[in-house]
């Protein structure tokens, strides 16, 4: 069992950073992908990153180049580092962790745990 609690949401104007962070209970933690996903109202979950257990990074191509994941499994956290923010980037952001096949980095299905979600949103 794991739980994921996410954190560093907030408002922020367009061109700004945020760092997500995304905290996990659990010794089994850094044998799971972690993914970063987002929502916005009407809308399913959009995959945003993943960090596979090696290390191995992924990423949507709307956020290739202004986002930044990474882990730290001695302290069981994920964080998501978001540069040159834009107006679409607002939404409520998920950090999940599972186990998904090789190649579906981002098959919502595959991830297990899922945090209660944070807003992030990004003023024009």
């Amino acid at each position: 069992q794991v739980q994921l609690v996410e954190s560093g949401g907030g408002l922020v104007q367009a061109g700004g950073s945020l760092r997500l962070s995304c905290a996990a209970s659990g010794r089994t933690f850094s044998t799971y992908t972690i993914g970063w996903f987002r929502r916005t109202p009407g809308k399913e979950r959009d995959p945003v990153a993943a960090i596979s257990s090696g290390g191995s990074t992924y990423y949507a191509d709307s956020v290739k180049g202004r986002f930044t994941i990474s882990r730290d499994n001695a302290k069981n956290t994920v964080s998501l580092q978001m540069n040159s923010l834009k107006p679409e980037d607002t939404a409520v952001y998920y950090c999940a962790a599972g186990a998904p096949p090789r190649g579906a980095w981002f098959a919502r299905t595959s991830y297990d745990y899922w945090g209660q979600g944070t807003q992030v949103t990004v003023s024009s």
